[in-house]
């Protein structure tokens, strides 16, 4: 399989400018897609980037569905303008991230993920982003204020290891328990928080989920 394209661009927000890395299929069309894909960083305090491992393992999942998707750093994180703001904020920029993805593939449906700080953020955006479907590795459900966030409307999925030393994952599975909507939830055997050594199993979960709406590789007349 050849490598996607990749694009680093910005993109306005309200903090000021956003840092995005847009990969694309290698087979995709230009200015062509029926999905696009964005994922959220772990806690920008923290460390946390848009080349944390994690991000990538999901953010390649869905390239190599065929949908294109944008990593980004969130505000006051590498090149993004702002200042850290506690969730609420970041929510903002991922919905400036994903009106940057309609407006460059207009009518293309949203596949939404996010790791640890930015699985929870991820989920506070889906109520106004209304994505197709939403990936959320270790949500960080217990470090982003999520009282009296809706439950996500599309299926989801979770994927939490058991041996999570940074959320705890009774407190994850106990608030999935609570959604109004049901969320998938794949349990890794053994997992701490950032994967180590099971990121090809996290990967094969999110395939698992979407692959069966994975985007048309196109014809020669396309």
């Amino acid at each position: 399989m050849k490598p996607p394209r990749a694009e680093r661009i910005r993109i306005p927000a309200p903090a000021g400018e956003i840092e995005a890395l847009v990969e694309l299929p290698a087979d995709s069309p230009a200015g062509r897609a029926p999905r696009f894909g964005v994922v959220c960083h772990p806690h920008p305090l923290y460390g946390g980037t848009l080349d944390n491992k994690v991000v990538y393992t999901i953010a390649r999942a869905f390239v190599d569905l065929g949908v294109p998707a944008i990593r980004f750093n969130f505000r006051g994180v590498g090149g993004s303008t702002g200042q850290y703001d506690e969730g609420y904020g970041e929510t903002d920029d991922v919905l400036a991230v994903i009106a940057y993805g309609r407006e460059r593939w207009p009518g293309a449906s949203l596949w939404l993920g996010g790791f640890s700080f930015g699985g929870a953020v991820a989920v506070r955006a889906a109520v106004q982003a209304g994505p197709e479907r939403l990936v959320a590795a270790a949500p960080g459900i217990t470090r982003v204020a999520m009282e009296g966030v809706a439950s996500p409307a599309c299926p989801w999925l979770i994927a939490q290891g058991d041996a999570d030393d940074v959320i705890e994952p009774a407190a994850v599975l106990a608030w999935a328990d609570r959604q109004a909507t049901a969320p998938t939830v794949r349990v890794l055997a053994g997992a701490g928080h950032f994967f180590h050594g099971r990121l090809h199993e996290l990967r094969a979960t999110v395939l698992d989920f979407l692959g069966p709406l994975k985007n048309p590789r196109p014809t020669a007349s396309q």
